[in-house]
């Protein structure tokens, strides 16, 4: 995006990637000036824990799990190397877009983020087929409910009445159904959305009722099973490369920091 200017301290320290995820990467993005937009600025980021957390006696458990932090327009989640690297090699839907969105869509990028972007083959697992239609499918069952769910602000409630139902959830759940297909025929992530972007959007706006969302979700899905029969892909990600992987970027980052192999020589 064009004359972006981020609030300070948004973005966590040490950060070996931050980029858009969210309506952005996925080319739906709708600007607030657009009077039924309720799109944020949705970005993540990966950074690594201060050194003491890899090797020192204080592992804080605040490390552990993703940050959220909400500034204006703005939400962005921090993840923590290896809590990303493992939900990485889960292939779960939420995370795994940020290694293969489009480069326009990097906002800060070091050397051992390109390294996993070079790598994100070794994440690749029929893994995808369960991750991603269960999210859809979650999603569908969200919205057949017909109830508000806590996530939701007075705007997206306000949309929800006007069209009887999570019209924006539903593109999403069209939107994993497609990129799990693809993904399952080809290995690619699509993440950036060319062909299906007007119906993205079209669901989104609430241009489409619930019955035919449904219907065209239960095609996808039936799709998605017989593109796993026919996928190429790896059962499991290659867990061997990836932690190989991992141990080196935070070997490199305790040595730039500390010098740790002539700690010793202290004593």
């Amino acid at each position: 995006m064009k004359n972006l200017s981020l609030p300070k301290g948004i973005i966590q320290e040490d950060s070996i990637l931050t980029g858009f995820r969210g309506s952005i990467s996925h080319n739906t993005y709708r600007p607030s000036k657009e009077t039924d937009s309720i799109d944020d600025i949705d970005i993540v980021s990966i950074y690594v824990a201060p050194v003491e957390y890899y090797i020192g006696l204080d592992q804080d458990t605040a490390y552990k799990r993703g940050k959220h932090i909400i500034s204006g327009e703005f939400d962005i989640v921090s993840y923590e190397l290896r809590h990303f690297t493992k939900l990485a090699l889960k292939f779960n839907p939420n995370i795994i877009p940020v290694l293969w969105s489009d480069e326009k869509h990097y906002i800060t990028l070091g050397v051992p983020g390109k390294i996993l972007i070079e790598n994100r083959d070794c994440f690749s697992s029929k893994r995808a087929y369960e991750t991603f239609t269960g999210y859809a499918n979650n999603k569908l069952e969200e919205i057949s409910k017909k109830v508000f769910c806590g996530y939701m602000g007075a705007k997206r409630k306000a949309l929800v009445e006007k069209f009887g139902y999570d019209c924006i959830n539903a593109s999403h759940a069209i939107r994993l159904f497609k990129m799990g297909i693809e993904f399952l025929e080809t290995g690619k992530l699509n993440v950036y959305r060319r062909k299906d972007k007007s119906i993205l959007l079209a669901i989104k706006k609430g241009k489409w009722k619930l019955d035919d969302v449904k219907e065209f979700a239960k095609d996808l899905y039936e799709d998605a099973k017989i593109a796993l029969k026919k996928s190429d892909l790896p059962e499991e990600p290659d867990n061997a490369t990836i932690n190989e992987i991992f141990m080196e970027i935070i070997s490199d980052y305790i040595y730039e920091k500390y010098q740790m192999p002539m700690a010793l020589a202290n004593y």
